[in-house]
């Protein structure tokens, strides 16, 4: 559920402006197998180039989805079929074709033309140095009946083997002759301009081009592999900005970036961190992986260190070193240094700005924005390869199971996590204030809001103005009541729900056992709820009172009955 919620965002459709939780037309998300970027799709159905504007949205709803893979569908359909007709036309037109051995007179020569004998007639010899006189002119404009046959005699004897029989096969009349020099600048204007201008080339032009191309060939060619790309980014952005690096949070505190000395606060850890040399950087990159580098950063008031100028963004940042203070970057490789603002209670994403309870549920939210590896299977993206790599044990059977309970887990890690929170009851979570411990987060929260004081973690709905205390629940309420999201369906009848466990309790009315009897009275019920509420019929459970009368009641269907007969101006819901 959370990493369907990962890859929605909130807003307006930019097709339809529907508002609700959509996916990024800018991202690529697959579907029955199939990789989909939605503002692909529009340029290949409809050649729309939408504007990427940062003020306009960049969402798109289910609804608009699933036209624009229908006119995706039609389109490949429409093209798949054109293309099978034209070989079946090409087909057909082979096998009716009949190849005839003709004469080449007769070929040539209409049975009709009348042939004229020449009369004889003194012919004048040239000398032998004089140059024929060229002539200009078109054929398609000889009307003469003796011009033409003396002119398919010798058109021919210049034809080549096989050609006669070629031309056998068409109509003479319906063959255009070949365009003049002449009629070419009429034609095709455009061809005769780069002709000419293929007159201008000269022998420096030619010379220069050689040259160039000799110093790029005996030139030698650095090639940087990816990891030393990443080093030379991060060190860049580090050394010369006051952005605070450290390591992935550990339970008490900040782990230090350079020594892995833990602090309980980003205070002591900025002071911290001051007192070591930003020369060091480089020497503490190496040591990483190539597989799980990134640097985790905190940019609360970044600033470039050479200038003291103030920056909004990482990208900002990269931008202005790289064009106003000539620093390498190397943008052909993707980002590895992951931005946070960071607080003593808040954990906020600089990019979409949503609030975080947790270090690590903001740290499983940066895998949206840097979708560096993504997963053939499901879509999912990662920071890093190793991230990708633990995802992808998730879609492989398990063989780690639990002795007690029979759960089975695909790492040794969450079996590990298993055991010791739910079976050995570990204590992970310390109070920050008091020696007190407890076996899950929002239990040590409680604790701090009832005994320390503290103020609790409250999101509020912008629709209703209902308060709950973790964001997952407010998603939940949002998706549910709000946008009416049911995409689970019964498949006997029509019944639609919003979760998994809802059609599952659904489909015990179609073929659920009444298992659950009632030691009382022998009733038999398929749901152990029911049971559980029949039972309060024996103990004389009143909990269901009318505030107008003070009569109590099992159920609270007979509460609304009771209401309806007995207080009509009252409206309970």
């Amino acid at each position: 559920m959370e990493s369907k919620r990962n890859r929605s965002n909130y807003g307006k459709c930019r097709c339809c402006l529907t508002k609700g939780y959509h996916k990024d037309i800018m991202k690529e998300y697959y579907h029955d197998g199939i990789r989909e970027v939605y503002f692909d799709l529009f340029m290949e159905c409809f050649n729309m180039f939408l504007s990427t504007n940062e003020k306009l949205t960049t969402l798109i709803c289910k609804s608009c989805i699933t036209k624009l893979r229908h006119a995706s569908s039609f389109k490949l359909m429409a093209e798949n079929t054109e293309k099978q007709l034209l070989d079946e036309l090409v087909l057909r037109d082979d096998k009716n074709t009949v190849f005839v051995n003709v004469p080449v007179e007769d070929a040539i020569l209409d049975d009709d033309l009348i042939i004229k004998a020449e009369e004889l007639t003194e012919v004048k010899e040239e000398p032998p140095d004089s140059e024929p006189m060229e002539t200009d002119f078109d054929t398609d404009y000889i009307d003469n009946d003796s011009d033409v046959t003396t002119k398919n005699h010798s058109d021919t004897e210049k034809m080549v083997k096989g050609e006669s029989e070629l031309l056998a096969r068409f109509d003479r009349t319906e063959l255009k002759m070949l365009p003049t020099r002449r009629a070419l600048r009429d034609l095709c204007p455009n061809y005769v301009r780069h002709l000419e201008l293929l007159k201008e080339v000269v022998p420096r032009m030619v010379r220069k081009l050689l040259q160039e191309n000799t110093r790029l060939t005996n030139s030698k060619r650095v090639y940087v592999t990816e990891k030393v790309a990443q080093i030379v980014n991060s060190s860049t952005l580090l050394e010369n900005s006051n952005m605070t690096p450290f390591r992935s949070r550990a339970r008490n505190g900040y782990p230090c970036f350079y020594c892995r000395n833990v602090f309980e606060n980003l205070e002591k850890l900025r002071e911290h961190t001051a007192m070591h040399k930003k020369n060091e950087i480089a020497r503490v990159l190496r040591t990483y992986g190539s597989e799980c580098f990134l640097v985790n950063v905190d940019v609360t008031d970044l600033m470039c260190t050479i200038c003291d100028k103030k920056m909004s963004n990482v990208n900002e940042l990269k931008s202005h070193l790289s064009k106003v203070h000539e620093k390498k970057i190397y943008t052909e490789f993707s980002d590895k240094v992951v931005p946070y603002k960071l607080s003593r209670d808040n954990f906020e994403c600089q990019f979409c700005g949503c609030n975080f309870e947790t270090f690590g549920a903001i740290e499983r939210h940066m895998n949206v924005h840097f979708r560096n590896y993504v997963c053939k299977e499901c879509g999912a993206g990662f920071v890093t390869k190793y991230r990708l790599k633990v995802h992808v044990k998730g879609h492989s059977d398990g063989v780690f199971p639990c002795e007690m309970c029979g759960k089975i887990f695909t790492t040794q890690q969450k079996h590990k996590n298993h055991v010791d929170t739910v079976h050995k009851m570990v204590k992970r979570f310390k109070c920050t204030q008091c020696p007190e411990r407890f076996t899950e987060y929002f239990r040590r929260q409680r604790h701090m809001v009832e005994v320390h004081g503290v103020a609790p973690l409250q999101y509020r709905c912008n629709v209703c103005d209902k308060i709950f205390e973790r964001r997952y629940t407010l998603s939940r309420h949002m998706k549910r009541d709000h946008l009416e999201e049911r995409d689970f369906q019964c498949e006997l009848c029509s019944y639609k729900c919003f979760s998994n466990n809802e059609l599952s309790m659904h489909m015990i009315k179609h073929n659920g056992e009444r298992i659950y009897e009632c030691s009382v009275c022998k009733k038999s019920y398929a749901r152990k709820k029911t049971l559980s509420e029949h039972m309060r019929i024996h103990n004389n459970d009143r909990r269901f009172a009318c505030a107008v009368c003070g009569q109590a009641f099992v159920q609270k269907c007979s509460l609304k009955g009771h209401m309806k007969t007995h207080h009509l101006e009252y409206n309970i819901p």
